[in-house]
């Protein structure tokens, strides 16, 4: 396989009150297996829908996005979120944790929904790459955001996903914090194997990349 994410002629439209708005034009790009690319371009441009579509999260109204091969559009509902589960990661601007699970059980979460037997021992490496091995117990409540956003990022790469999707992971983090768990996205990436898509408006972050993508407008630029 010389692509892990194979995107084709994608185009998302939404009806509006004010007629169809057309999100997404003609997107086309291939990424191979164990690289990092990231995602630049204006508000407004498509930088976080194109990273949902990449995910399953939106369906494309034209046009293919195949992920390992799979072409998601051919899947239904349910088969669509078990292959996310299996073989995506996603790490948001926001964390979205479980606000009323520790930080193991937050973790452990899609690795039990799997149904693997080891879902917490293989949660508690996860966090313990990522620092927080004395933090397990712990709320979301109770953790900084730095600390929240590193259980997210544990939580997104303890399943061993083939491709991981970031949407701007560090926006709500100071810039010290903001650098340092990238460094360890990188690392857990380059460790796992994995695709990483960034989403970013930080020019130096995105060098960290093999590849820069940029979009405006819901295109792709040269």
């Amino acid at each position: 396989m010389t692509s892990i994410l194979s995107v084709q002629n994608v185009a998302l439209n939404l009806p509006s009150e004010a007629g169809t708005v057309h999100i997404l034009k003609d997107i086309s790009l291939d990424l191979a297996p164990a690289t990092t690319a990231g995602i630049m371009g204006p508000s407004g441009s498509g930088k976080t829908t194109l990273l949902m579509v990449l995910g399953g999260l939106e369906r494309a109204t034209a046009g293919s996005v195949q992920v390992a091969g799979q072409d998601l559009n051919q899947l239904d509902e349910d088969r669509l979120a078990t292959f996310r589960r299996d073989n995506i990661g996603i790490v948001f601007q926001n964390f979205h944790l479980i606000p009323t699970m520790t930080a193991l059980e937050n973790v452990a979460v899609p690795l039990e929904f799997a149904g693997n037997k080891d879902a917490f021992r293989i949660a508690e490496q996860a966090l313990v790459a990522v620092g927080l091995g004395h933090r397990l117990t712990h709320y979301p409540g109770q953790l900084s955001g730095g600390e929240q956003q590193r259980v997210a990022v544990a939580r997104a790469f303890a399943p061993k996903p083939r491709l991981v999707l970031a949407d701007e992971p560090t926006g709500n983090l100071d810039a010290d914090t903001g650098k340092a768990v990238m460094e360890m996205m990188f690392k857990m990436t380059r460790d796992n194997h994995a695709t990483l898509v960034l989403v970013t408006h930080d020019a130096a972050l995105a060098a960290h990349c093999d590849r820069i993508i940029h979009i405006r407008d819901g295109r792709l630029q040269a």
